[in-house]
């Protein structure tokens, strides 16, 4: 039981489809451990049946009314959705999108570190892991998927679709400033903006335009570089030492959280967070890894980025307050890792629900009391 005392924090939780039900059983076994041993705070769930399933049974993921039942919540802990019978546009339109969207979950971040006991394919890394701990902020509201255009004679030869990337001054200065008051967080205190101004001559220049206005005010306290898109997938291989938090758009930002996952040892493992950073909206929290149709159900997917994810969303929750606890939750998945207990995409051979256990156990040993 925690503290009498102890905040209570109601929770939307939305599994989704395939490993995303695993995980977030997961991850739920995990942060209740984490509030009975720690006494810091409870959490109260609420969950909601918004999978593909649900949706070619009904024709529709979320009822009309999902934003009112979303906004009583303090957070949302989302799994996965995507499943082979419904087409990959429609549940990230009909779901994912909107939420974030909608909560004006503007600021997307995605922390890659390399864990303890993992192995990351960059020679270098694995010689010195601590050469690769990056956060990557991305732009989490337009740009590349803004969702604007449309297709004509779509069922023809001659069909025509637009795309168009949306750009807005507010929506670049609010993400820049979001990315330099992180990089002055950290100890490096430095930030790399990618970008493709090159080559896309209006949005990305207002985008590079913008960077550099705000740049002026951390002048002398953040130090900051730009690399377009292209060459900075190579300095993330060949020169992971040279950077620490990095902005980029929508798409970009969405591309490069992927391979810097893969750096470091696996999709498994990475937590983002889609944060309304004016906390009138409830934030939400996820692994990047997607639903994994392929080993859905067989009990080996890693839950590793799921309880990053639940740290992460510990630490919002708690606004400064928690943020001991998280790291708790942190050390106790560095713990499992250190000792061999992983999944198969760590090269483990342990189940989603042994990790799991050996997590739960860490916690009881972390704040055990003496």
């Amino acid at each position: 039981m925690a503290s009498s005392s102890a905040p209570n924090y109601h929770i939307a939780s939305i599994p989704g489809d395939g490993i995303g039900v695993d995980i977030t059983q997961a991850a739920k076994t995990v942060l209740a451990t984490l509030s009975s041993a720690s006494q810091a705070f409870t959490l109260t769930y609420t969950d909601l049946d918004w999978s593909s399933f649900a949706y070619l049974k009904r024709g529709y993921y979320m009822p009309e009314d999902w934003a009112t039942q979303l906004r009583k919540h303090d957070a949302i802990y989302f799994g996965a959705v995507g499943w082979p019978s419904v087409p990959d546009h429609i549940s990230l339109w009909q779901m994912i999108l909107p939420i974030r969207q909608q909560m004006n979950q503007y600021v997307n971040v995605r922390p890659t570190r390399i864990l303890a006991g993992t192995k990351s394919p960059v020679a270098a890394c694995q010689k010195d892991p601590k050469l690769l701990d990056w956060v990557i902020v991305r732009e989490n509201s337009e740009g590349e998927y803004a969702g604007q255009g449309g297709t004509t004679h779509g069922h023809t030869k001659d069909a025509i679709a637009t795309e168009l990337a949306i750009f807005t001054y507010v929506g670049i200065e609010r993400i820049m400033r979001f990315a330099f008051e992180v990089a002055k967080s950290r100890p490096r205190k430095k930030l790399t903006m990618v970008t493709k101004s090159n080559a896309q001559r209006h949005g990305m220049v207002l985008w590079d335009k913008v960077f550099y206005e705000v740049a002026e005010e951390y002048k002398g306290v953040v130090e900051f570089d730009k690399m377009l898109v292209d060459a900075m997938t190579v300095r993330m291989v060949e020169k992971p030492e040279s950077m620490d938090t990095i902005v980029a758009t929508n798409l970009h930002a969405d591309i490069l959280s992927d391979l810097a996952a893969a750096l470091a040892g696996s999709i498994g493992i990475a937590p983002s967070s889609n944060l309304d950073p004016t906390r009138k909206n409830p934030s939400m929290f996820e692994p990047i890894h997607g639903s994994a149709p392929d080993i859905a159900g067989k009990g080996i997917a890693n839950p590793v980025g799921a309880f990053w994810s639940a740290a992460e969303m510990v630490r919002w929750l708690g606004n400064g307050k928690l943020d001991e606890i998280a790291e708790g939750l942190m050390q106790a998945i560095a713990n499992v890792t250190v000792a061999g207990v992983k999944t198969r995409d760590l090269s483990g051979e342990k189940s989603t629900t042994e990790v799991t256990e050996a997590v739960c156990q860490e916690i009881e040993k972390l704040f055990s009391k003496p």
